[in-house]
């Protein structure tokens, strides 16, 4: 990356860290290499909110994740996701709606949050370092729900190890050299700004849309993002911000994939106006996946999935149950 493109983003990032998350207690490690989580009664009773975070050494990284839903059984559901993300940027109305049917698992990845290890800077990197947590929960194959940056490492997963993956849940995403994917850095560092100067956080721009619907729609997710209280994650660093930035870019640049060996079961989602991921990307996505279902959510944006969230569960966890 140009260096003072890099000093660009790491400035931007500093001065609006709510991108990454909302403003949190930083979850500590204690030895061993395990996490401080938030005490719960059991499992099963456990929230987004109050889920514990874990941790599980692969590969030479340790890895931090929350999981729910574990006494349901069945094939796991694998989420991964979005630019500068951590455990704490997963809307709580999605992963406890998934999770009231579904065994769900979430996790940073190396570098990122509480996971340790030098960030990656690549979707083939990000989804090998995927592969060896699944690997190393000792699941053989599970379902995959990747959302923007997630959906891109998910489709990674799903060309290097096909007999992993049993479905897959695509949402704000598109294919490799996709139309616009390689300037996203350009749209959310300048969606950063517009945060900064307005004293918005930039996700109500980069997720939603400026009608009156996508605002409220924004403000509510926001508000549901600041649930969990105790035991947050940690923010995203610079670096690791930087690392992703330029994942994207090359990314975006990169040849198209052959999507025609993704044989399993695809669920794709977006909204009818996302700027961060332009649109017409979910259109290609789904006409190039030979087993696809097509969802697009009516004045949303990049975040359609969290402004329609019962709709997307509903949606979601029908098309997870079908054998």
């Amino acid at each position: 990356m140009n260096p003072l493109l890099k000093k660009t983003a790491a400035a931007l990032l500093a001065l609006a860290a709510p991108f990454a998350s909302t403003p949190s207690h930083a979850q500590q490690a204690v030895p061993g290499g395990t996490m401080r989580a938030a005490p719960v009664a059991s499992p099963e009773r456990s929230t987004w909110a109050t889920a514990p975070t874990q941790s599980i050494s692969a590969g030479g990284v340790d890895f931090a994740y929350r999981e729910l839903g574990k006494h349901h059984g069945g094939t796991p559901l694998i989420l991964l996701v979005h630019l500068a993300a951590v455990l704490d940027n997963w809307d709580p109305r999605v992963v406890d709606g998934l999770a009231a049917q579904r065994h769900v698992i979430a996790f940073d990845t190396r570098g990122v949050g509480a996971s340790r290890g030098s960030p990656s800077n690549s979707m083939e990197q990000m989804a090998d370092d995927a592969i060896t947590f699944i690997k190393a929960k000792g699941y053989q194959q599970v379902d995959l729900f990747g959302f923007s940056m997630g959906g891109m490492i998910a489709q990674e997963i799903a060309l290097k190890e096909p007999d992993l993956v049993r479905k897959m849940i695509l949402a704000g995403t598109g294919p490799a050299g996709g139309e616009g994917i390689s300037s996203v850095a350009g749209v959310a560092n300048l969606d950063l700004l517009r945060g900064l100067f307005t004293g918005q956080d930039p996700k109500q721009f980069l997720f939603f849309t400026r009608t009156p619907g996508g605002i409220e729609a924004g403000k509510a997710f926001l508000k549901r993002l600041s649930e969990r209280t105790d035991n947050r994650d940690k923010d995203i660093t610079v670096s690791a911000y930087v690392a992703q930035l330029q994942a994207l870019s090359a990314w975006g640049k990169k040849a198209p994939a052959d999507l025609s060996r993704i044989r399993q079961p695809v669920l794709v989602v977006n909204g009818d106006n996302d700027r961060m991921v332009p649109t017409i990307n979910t259109h290609d996505l789904a006409r190039r996946l030979p087993n696809s279902q097509l969802i697009i959510y009516p004045d949303a944006g990049h975040g359609g999935i969290f402004q329609f969230h019962a709709e997307f569960v509903m949606k979601a966890l029908g098309f997870l149950a079908v054998p």
